[in-house]
């Protein structure tokens, strides 16, 4: 049994595969029709029939290859194998696929010209097979290195539980992970664990904790689950009905695991496309407004045009937000003298009617150009284009509610249900966090589509913009 994102990985290599061995199947078609005609003419050969004659074989290929060679262990220990041991894989696997067609193709009576094109096929497909791992091994490994792929794990269990879960885990695995801490829940208080959650900036716990009292466990679990952070059992023997558990492996380990936000899906990968691409086209389109607000400031306000920010992203890991700058260079040390003018509950502050806000970055903010730059951290990776919007380190930190760090558990976005549901209008930031959740929990392809929808009329309206 494989884990979900192991899964998700198999499938999208296949796919890709899939992709590959139809045009290796088409390019030794043209190969032997066009190619080889002028040759065969003088031996008297005629030139072979359209591709249509070999669908079928394609429709034995192309689904049922990438199946076979998982079967050889093909899409296994993808990062650490070595090319010779994928080249016998890819030659045991395509061997095999090629000697049941061929039996097919006998028995079926078919043309000379089909074995043929048959044989030829896997000299095209094992090549360009080879270099697609060969730049996803490249890949995969550099995102490792620089820790991109790599989760940001913490530990939880007696010393010899916890030993003994990473002494399991193959080498494959591990480089997948970054283990930013090891904490005994057995011994240390759920307090301490919390903690190690903000300051590491966790995206999951995984919990070895055969030797720990249930109660304890439960305990922590609750933690994670307040915090929107994935929490992992390795064990078997745990029952309980927090958070939508769900069971997934680790190296063939079960795990029951506690999931409060969507887990990885065909739908999360066509998001991130979206993501992209949506954010490179706006850029297109925006591009010229985007450099006529440039010059806007700079005209109207003296320093940069673009103010930046350490904002907190998924699981509270800071990252640079961008936006044209709005107010004047030196807003952030006059915002301690408007404390007593703030007119949103909780944490965050809100002026209406800002006086550090000068004329053209009032209408800047009134039709969200000012937003736009935010367009680059999309293609970034550090946001989403639908999403909670994110907040400045500084006001995470003062969350009196732990539950409302769950909002964090998702890329924060350009817009999400607060932008579309009056923006400034809401007062009680308890709102604005259960608006942000309740995205959280209904979360779907169709309803960050809707939400794209209906944010073009509040924008152009500027509903709820000051």
């Amino acid at each position: 049994m494989l884990g979900k994102k192991q899964e998700f990985n198999l499938k999208l290599n296949q796919l890709i595969d899939s992709a590959i061995l139809a045009l290796a199947f088409w390019g030794s078609h043209a190969i032997r029709d066009y190619m080889s005609v002028p040759f065969g003419i003088a031996l008297g050969w005629k030139p072979i029939p359209g591709l249509e004659r070999f669908y079928w074989q394609i429709l034995l290929i192309v689904p049922f290859t990438p199946l076979v060679l998982e079967k050889f262990g093909y899409y296994t220990d993808v990062v650490h194998k070595s090319i010779s041991k994928s080249l016998t894989q890819l030659v045991q696997g395509l061997a095999l696929m090629v000697l049941i067609t061929a039996v097919f193709v006998t028995f079926g009576k078919q043309s000379a010209e089909s074995r043929i094109v048959l044989l030829q096929f896997p000299a095209l497909a094992i090549p360009i097979m080879l270099l697609r791992e060969l730049v996803a091994r490249k890949w995969l490994a550099k995102q490792i290195k620089v820790g991109k792929w790599r989760l940001r794990v913490l530990l939880a269990g007696p010393h010899e539980d916890v030993e003994k879960l990473v002494s399991s885990l193959s080498p494959e695995r591990l480089s997948e992970l970054d283990i930013v801490g090891r904490i005994d829940i057995s011994t240390e208080p759920i307090a301490k664990l919390v903690i190690a959650l903000h300051e590491k900036s966790v995206e999951r716990v995984i919990f070895a904790a055969a030797h720990v009292h249930l109660s304890q466990i439960e305990q922590a679990v609750n933690a994670c689950e307040i915090e929107g952070v994935e929490a992992w059992l390795w064990a078997g023997f745990i029952h309980t009905s927090i958070a939508r558990p769900t069971f997934d492996a680790m190296a063939g380990k079960p795990m029951l695991v506690f999931r409060c936000t969507p887990e990885i899906s065909w739908a999360l990968f066509i998001k991130s496309v979206m993501d992209k691409v949506g954010a490179f086209i706006a850029i297109l389109v925006f591009g010229v407004p985007m450099i006529l607000a440039w010059i806007g400031i700079k005209m109207a306000s003296p320093g940069p045009a673009i103010f930046t920010q350490m904002r907190s992203g998924r699981h509270g890991h800071p990252f640079k937000m961008f936006k044209f700058r709005t107010m004047c260079t030196d807003a952030e040390q006059k915002q301690q003298e408007l404390l007593a003018m703030n007119q949103m509950s909780g944490p965050v502050f809100k002026v209406e009617d800002d006086p550090r806000i000068f004329p053209l970055g009032r209408l800047l903010r009134k039709c969200s150009i000012d937003e736009l730059p935010q367009l680059f951290n999309v293609l970034s990776g550090d946001m989403s284009l639908v999403g909670p919007r994110p907040l400045p380190v500084y006001e995470v930190e003062n969350f009196a509610d732990p539950a409302h760090r769950r909002r964090l558990s998702v890329k924060p976005g350009l817009t999400c249900l607060w932008q579309i549901s009056g923006r400034n209008e809401i007062k009680d930031f308890n709102q604005w966090v259960e608006l942000d959740l309740k995205y959280i929990d209904r979360w779907s392809l169709w309803l960050d589509i809707s939400i794209l929808i209906r944010t073009v009329p509040a924008v152009l309206l500027g509903s709820g913009a000051k």
